[in-house]
């Protein structure tokens, strides 16, 4: 399976031709978005964008969409939020929002949310989908403060995903392995970044890309 993996639109509807573009070029089978399409909504925003996307796609909310919006995006994508699916016999687990901010954004979840909805479905799971990353894996944000959820890190840590797909923190874009699990933040699609993941026989690999 080869991915394009999208996050942070917030709302910048031209970035949508240019993920089609990276698509083609890479050839890839479907799209991962992680959330935060809108910038505080409305939903419509999301379904336009991902009406305009020209792969199959999965997506979640992130904290500064709507709580409707999982069931508006349901027309035209899969949605993932607290949901699971098969896909080329992987399993993969959804949850969109993020643990508490600072900002009383739309979409926020307690951590205690956070676990009991994950630890529902993340059984025997190879790709983990979330906004928010697990605390300490690609969290920081300028001050050095990791604001990552403890409880997507609990998640993590139990059930040990093959790949956790996360953003929410625009600045630490990147890609790390630790402890054979293979972290990804694409970055802010806004800013014009996205990444590819690739899963064959067992083995996850990723690559940053700009769009």
């Amino acid at each position: 399976m080869r991915s394009i993996v999208i996050s942070d639109i917030h709302a910048k509807m031209s970035t949508a031709e240019l993920v089609n573009a990276a698509a083609d070029e890479h050839r890839a089978d479907c799209i991962f978005v992680l959330g935060d399409i809108t910038h505080f909504g409305p939903s419509s925003v999301a379904v336009e964008y991902i009406s305009a996307l020209k792969r199959k796609v999965y997506a979640v909310p992130g904290n500064c969409d709507p709580r409707d919006l999982p069931m508006s995006v349901s027309k035209v994508a899969t949605d993932m939020h607290g949901r699971t699916v098969t896909v080329d016999g992987m399993r993969i687990a959804g949850l969109g929002g993020s643990n508490p901010t600072i900002f009383d954004t739309p979409f926020e979840l307690s951590e205690e949310e956070i676990f009991s909805s994950l630890d529902a479905i993340c059984d025997d799971v190879t790709i983990l989908m979330v906004h928010t990353p697990a605390f300490g894996h690609l969290d920081k944000i300028p001050s050095g403060m990791m604001v990552g959820s403890t409880s997507v890190r609990d998640i993590v840590d139990k059930y040990r995903p093959l790949v956790v797909l996360s953003g929410h923190v625009h600045e630490e874009r990147g890609i790390k392995e630790h402890d054979g699990i293979l972290f990804m933040n694409p970055g802010a699609a806004k800013d014009g970044y996205a990444a590819l993941l690739t899963v064959e026989n067992g083995v996850a690999k990723g690559e940053l890309l700009v769009l």
